[in-house]
């Protein structure tokens, strides 16, 4: 993921006061490739700022704690993913476990069932990983979550699987002394998102959701990775766009999107979306520039 410096090229207005409501305590994902690139994570990110560790398959652990490590010695809490389907049996996973405990003091997790299609091992389900205890004690446990659906684990195109692993996963955070809540992947458009949230809670979901959003990039690395990532109904957002001539070369940024969650926050107090989480698919430095220019800057909650 290349470090590209976009920046807007007319002036940001000031952000509302609900804007900057919404934007405060995100939280941002790096892996360590893109982590190197990074002198110092204070002079981008809030204090406090929950960093997610992405691991990619390949990706060695040693690299990954490394980058927990150097992130959580600059102060910020620490979040690593925990891809069910790329950890080969539960020594591994142990292994991890209690290296990133033990060198970067970790006590929060992304779980997930990770996007490779033949488990490598015994893991199939992020619920597999909570069940052999080793994330007993942990402060903080999340959930993937896939607004436009997940073929991974529904392959007829229902959501029937995936609401009853959700149920399953809202047993578990009420039986918990663990704060859980669902990190979800990226989308375009604010329609589908505020749907899917309504179906969870009419289905009696309660998990807070933090929602994913694209950071500022070109437009064409938002569609590749939009389809290498599956997202599939809000990408006519950006098709709509490559379109428009005028705005084809210049970056993407996701102003609308955040802008009517916003409102729809405004008007519907109890919506299921707790918090934004960035994917700095156009550089982390871009990112934050960009949320820091949209009311951002805000530490994050000490409960966050």
């Amino acid at each position: 993921m290349a470090l590209f410096n976009f920046r807007s090229s007319t002036p940001t207005a000031s952000p509302s006061a609900e804007v900057e409501g919404f934007l405060q305590g995100y939280s941002i994902e790096v892996m360590p490739r893109t982590a190197e690139k990074v002198e110092d994570f204070r002079a981008l990110l809030p204090k406090g700022t929950r960093v997610y560790v992405a691991h990619i398959d390949g990706t060695p652990i040693a690299d990954m704690v490394a980058t927990a490590k150097r992130l959580h010695r600059e102060g910020f809490p620490v979040m690593p993913h925990f891809p069910a389907r790329i950890i080969k049996d539960r020594a591994t996973l142990a292994d991890w476990v209690a290296r990133y405990q033990g060198e970067a003091d970790v006590k929060q997790a992304l779980l997930l069932g990770g996007g490779v299609n033949t488990p490598a091992g015994e893991f199939d389900a992020s619920m597999q990983l909570v069940e052999t205890g080793l994330f007993d004690g942990f402060e903080r446990l999340h959930f993937a979550g896939h607004p436009e659906g997940n073929r991974d684990i529904d392959a007829d195109g229902s959501d029937r699987m995936v609401m009853q692993a959700l149920r399953w996963k809202q047993a578990f955070a009420d039986r918990t002394d663990a704060q859980v809540a669902i990190a979800t992947q990226f989308c375009f458009e604010a329609a589908p998102v505020i749907a899917w949230a309504d179906r969870l809670a009419a289905e009696g979901i309660r998990l807070p959701i933090h929602i994913g959003i694209a950071g500022p990039a070109k437009l064409q690395t938002l569609i590749k990775f939009a389809i290498s990532c599956g997202v599939g109904a809000s990408l006519r957002v950006l098709q709509r766009r490559a379109m428009d001539v005028s705005k084809l070369l210049s970056p993407y940024e996701p102003d609308e999107m955040i802008t009517a969650l916003t409102a729809h926050k405004a008007r519907h107090p109890g919506f299921g979306i707790e918090s934004v989480h960035f994917f700095p698919l156009g550089g982390i430095k871009t990112n934050a520039a960009w949320a820091i220019e949209h009311g951002g800057a805000a530490t994050a909650p000490a409960n966050s």
